[in-house]
């Protein structure tokens, strides 16, 4: 009996420290989900002198991907990033490909490669991954047209699905927050 107590003491003061370090780290934000607003950024992309930020498209509809050249799943999904943006570009809808590279030149060579049109930011120190709460690559979030988070996409998806361009089309059709 003695034993068991013990047991659930330490059980509890484990849970209750691990809560307090929790609630007292400054490195632990809360979870960034649905409806919260999308952190802005500033970054700079391969194809622009001047950074690229989510700011811009406010009034858009934008998928931001956290991705990286090394990684194979990554890899994979970009054909189908490209072609949702090639259909879906017209109509209003953006997208942000956020490498964290640290080498620009591997980034420009897989471009070229992949035959990508969208932007692609860099961030190599993942500063903007941080404030995205990325978990791992790849990692997309879907951005409403008044910056708030709609949905989170952890992994790679089939992007030129059907699904997926109707979810689009339909954030795509509301008015835009004035």
């Amino acid at each position: 009996m003695a034993a068991r107590r013990t047991g659930e003491f330490l059980v509890a003061v484990a849970v209750l420290a691990g809560a307090a370090l929790i609630f007292l780290s400054e490195e632990v934000p809360p979870v960034l989900g649905r409806g919260s607003v999308a952190p802005d950024f500033s970054l700079p992309t391969l194809s622009s002198s001047s950074p690229i930020s989510l700011s811009e498209y406010k009034g858009d509809v934008v998928l931001v991907n956290f991705w990286a050249t090394w990684c194979k799943p990554c890899e994979e999904e970009m054909p189908a990033m490209e072609r949702l943006y090639q259909a879906l570009h017209e109509e209003g809808f953006q997208m942000i490909a956020v490498s964290v590279d640290e080498d620009r030149a591997e980034v420009e060579t897989f471009q070229q490669q992949m035959a990508l049109s969208f932007p692609i930011a860099m961030d190599p120190e993942r500063a903007v991954a941080r404030a995205y709460q990325t978990m791992g690559f790849p990692e997309s979030i879907l951005v409403g047209r008044d910056g708030s988070v709609i949905e989170r996409y952890v992994g790679p998806r089939d992007w030129d699905a059907s699904a997926y361009k109707s979810r689009i089309r339909a954030l795509l059709s509301q008015p835009a927050a004035g």
